[in-house]
């Protein structure tokens, strides 16, 4: 299978596709982080930049899937809410220009749930009814990564199309217990109560004089896992960005004043360090009996990626110096890696059906 992607990022799709044998064809991003760590992972994948250019892009290359998660922020819940309105917003219809470009077989389209209630269902509507306009047929469905293997709530909405069949969209996205009206399987969250927020050390966070402090959750230590090893069950919520040192032992909560062991942390937003009052909507874990903030390579493993997959030299520096403000922002704008591994396989399922001739002979 060979692809485009769009609105790249670091390519939580081309981490996924790999074991299938699918081939990135080229890919579309342009801040420089993101582009520079597809540079060191896909130095001879060719990143195309600013997809509103897209007419001035190769023609010549063939692809038979075009995947992208265009902006989110216009439909976000947490947003303004322009949809549409918003520059930002319209890229999803710039993407399906690009398929109109390239006529891939198959699409895939990533964003966030309030897309679905954008200027009261509209935006979503004209993006559906352009699909078909297209002639793909078409199946969406909210996908959440923490029923996929990895300890983090993050639910996005996801549209499969393929060019001239409805039927094969929807075998992709639903499987036959879902249609069989099956629940998802449902965690108790932990009874036990931890202590008063306090403060503490004080740190400058940009290197001039203003002085902050973070707050921290004393906890008591219950059974710990390991970030990236969800045997025990317990789940994050969505990722964002922060920097502390590395731990190994640790397991996932949600900080508040009377913090509660959850059994997913919130989802990982690109804004994780910024700020640090809203500690009840950031992802925590739990370590020597504190509540602190994740780590930038526990942030990757929330997101399904490799370790240090993000540790790149950057801006003439070593590795070991990368930004880790960059690296948490890469994450937070990321899609679940396992979330869209489930989506390869499926289509691969599905792509390579073998339909029985069913003309009749005489």
């Amino acid at each position: 299978m060979r692809y485009g992607s769009v609105c790249s990022g670091v390519e939580a799709a081309t981490v996924a596709w790999h074991p299938l044998g699918w081939k990135p064809q080229w890919f579309s991003e342009i801040e420089k982080f993101p582009s520079d760590v597809l540079q060191h992972h896909y130095p001879d994948v060719p990143n195309l930049g600013d997809m509103t250019k897209f007419k001035e892009w190769p023609h010549d290359q063939s692809i038979e899937l075009l995947v992208g998660g265009t902006p989110c922020q216009s439909f976000s819940v947490a947003g303004l809410r322009k949809g549409l309105s918003d520059p930002r917003g319209n890229l999803m219809l710039t993407y399906l220009a690009i398929a109109a470009r390239y006529s891939p077989r198959w699409l895939v389209w990533e964003n966030v749930p309030g897309v679905l209630s954008s200027n009261q269902g509209r935006d979503f509507g004209t993006f559906l009814w352009a699909l078909g306009e297209l002639g793909y047929g078409f199946a969406y469905r909210t996908l959440d990564a923490q029923y996929f293997g990895v300890a983090q709530r993050r639910r996005r909405v996801f549209v499969v199309g393929y060019l001239g069949d409805w039927r094969r969209a929807a075998a992709v996205l639903f499987e036959r217990e879902s249609l069989q009206g099956h629940p998802p399987p449902s965690r108790e969250t932990g009874k036990e109560v931890a202590g008063t927020v306090t403060r503490g050390a004080f740190f400058s966070r940009t290197g001039n004089e203003r002085v902050e402090c973070e707050p921290i959750v004393p906890m008591q230590v219950f059974d710990k896992q390991r970030i990236g090893q969800y045997g025990s069950g317990e789940v994050s919520s969505t990722v964002a960005a922060r920097d502390y040192k590395d731990a190994t032992d640790l397991i996932v909560a949600k900080a508040t004043s009377e913090t509660k062991l959850s059994d997913v942390t919130m989802s990982i937003t690109a804004s994780y360090r910024q700020g640090g009052v809203d500690l009840a909507s950031k992802p925590m874990a739990m370590e020597n009996k504190k509540v602190r903030r994740l780590t930038p390579k526990e942030t990757e493993r929330l997101q399904g990626f490799p370790d240090d997959y993000t540790q790149i030299s950057y801006r003439n520096k070593d590795a070991s110096d990368c930004p880790d403000g960059q690296r948490y922002k890469a994450m937070g704008n990321s899609m679940a890696v396992p979330v869209m591994r489930w989506i390869g396989q499926r289509i691969n399922m599905v792509h390579n059906l073998q339909v029985p001739d069913t003309t009749e002979t005489t």
